[in-house]
């Protein structure tokens, strides 16, 4: 492509990072994705961005699926490519988005892993007789209680704790806030955690931040990772627990109990339900499971 269209890509990019404020994960899926339509414009002698039409951009998709590429992968493309246009036309380069109306073959969705009621009590019923370990019970049982994302965990500060009143002010995808309930469990280990985390935190400083590390640090995502998966193994758990499970279990039991999916929708902070009802469909297996072992006229699985 032309000198000019790529640095109209640097500009996109750019305005995500600082003005969308996209996590650095989804800023370079986003560049990612746009470099391999470069690439396709590149081997097809699209020279910039007003030259595509609505046809090369439903054979890029096409391009995409002969390559092997899942239909939520080819999505997550024509997402991006719909944000660079959208962009060109507020910057009034162009006079329409030939993307706009382009969909992706639809994929198989998968179901995400939980944990059952049984599991998560095991998982959150470790020894805290170690500072570390009680901000570990703390981080768990506030990530299952009130549904939180990874990012979202670590991202906590001290103001955005309200144990008196039993919230949490969560920020989100797209810098977006909602405040969220706190279990009198996660109160509790909270609570516990307050009471010792300056024992971790450097003569003088002055950190903000609700989960911190040996170091008075913020507690970085990885470092949560390899502490529930520590957890998990000890505790004796099979297969993989990764801490977004906790959050699908916290989705998955309380739509189990309540039925209210668009509660749900609110406390996980979806923009849009149907990614919420993701949770109905593993909610029915579970029925179906039921069903088949115990109805007399039922198909027994093996």
């Amino acid at each position: 492509m032309i000198a000019s269209a790529l640095t109209t890509l640097d500009q996109y990019l750019n305005h995500l990072r600082q003005e969308r404020r996209l996590s650095p994960h989804t800023h370079a899926a986003y560049s990612r994705d746009l470099l391999a339509l470069t690439r396709y414009c590149d081997q097809y002698s699209k020279a910039d961005w007003p030259a595509l039409t609505a046809h090369d951009i439903r054979a890029f998709a096409a391009a995409c699926h002969r390559q092997g590429l899942a239909g939520r992968s080819i999505q997550r493309r024509l997402s991006a490519v719909r944000g660079l246009y959208e962009f060109l036309l507020r910057e009034g380069r162009i006079g329409h988005n030939p993307a706009q109306d382009i969909r992706a073959p639809k994929g198989e969705r998968r179901l995400p892993g939980v944990l059952d009621v049984d599991q998560m009590e095991r998982l959150l019923s470790i020894d805290t007789d170690q500072p570390l370990a009680v901000r570990d019970q703390a981080l768990m049982e506030l990530m299952y209680s009130s549904g939180l994302r990874l990012s979202e965990l670590t991202g906590l500060d001290l103001p955005d704790l309200d144990l008196d009143a039993g919230l949490v002010s969560v920020t989100g995808k797209g810098s977006k806030t909602r405040v969220v309930p706190v279990g009198r469990k996660a109160a509790e280990a909270l609570q516990a955690w307050l009471g010792i985390r300056a024992e971790l935190l450097p003569p003088g400083s002055d950190q903000r931040a609700l989960f911190i590390g040996r170091g008075g640090k913020r507690l970085a995502a990885r470092s949560v990772q390899q502490r529930l998966d520590q957890w998990a193994r000890r505790q004796g758990m099979e297969g993989r627990v990764h801490p977004h499970m906790l959050r699908h279990s916290f989705a998955s039991h309380l739509l189990e109990s309540s039925g209210d999916l668009r509660a749900v929708q609110e406390l996980l902070g979806h923009a849009d339900i149907s990614t919420t009802q993701v949770y109905t469909h593993l909610d029915f297996q579970h029925l179906a499971d039921v069903y088949d072992k115990a109805h007399p006229r039922a198909k027994r699985r093996k």
